[in-house]
């Protein structure tokens, strides 16, 4: 299987987000697909798109890491300039209840029939609207 994991869930990962008490923290379910993942020969793909995203959320010592990290272990995807244009129409489908970065994420998994792993409500529910495979990291345990 081919995944595209959304930068929100590589931040649960490295940043080590959730609460225990309100059951397995989001890091922790991270792992465990991440591990499976590799388990079963999953490819996991990035794209320029979550490097940028990573790169607002993370110190530059962390992003340097961090991004280092993703181009070892996991395969780069191009965005071309359809996923741009399809993107736009996405965004104006979903009546901007998305980002227009969450739209181009949408339209590289839907020309690369690439499954959208994601914690982000909204863009789960227009995914799936779009016929997108997709989900949390639990779902695929």
């Amino acid at each position: 299987m081919k995944f595209y994991v959304d930068t929100n869930i590589y931040l649960n990962l490295w940043k080590k987000e959730g609460d225990a008490t309100k059951g397995t923290p989001y890091w922790k379910l991270a792992k465990d697909f991440m591990d499976k993942a590799e388990r079963e020969n999953s490819i996991i793909e990035f794209s320029g798109l979550i490097l940028k995203e990573l790169e607002y959320k993370l110190t530059p010592e962390q992003f340097k890491e961090k991004s280092d990290l993703l181009k070892s272990t996991y395969q780069k995807v191009e965005v071309l300039e359809e996923d741009y244009n399809n993107a736009r129409k996405l965004e104006s489908k979903s009546r901007f209840d998305i980002s227009f970065y969450d739209c181009l994420h949408i339209a590289v998994c839907k020309r690369l029939n690439l499954v959208l792993v994601t914690r982000d409500r909204l863009m789960l529910d227009f995914a799936k609207s779009e016929g997108l495979r997709c989900g949390k990291p639990e779902e695929f345990l």
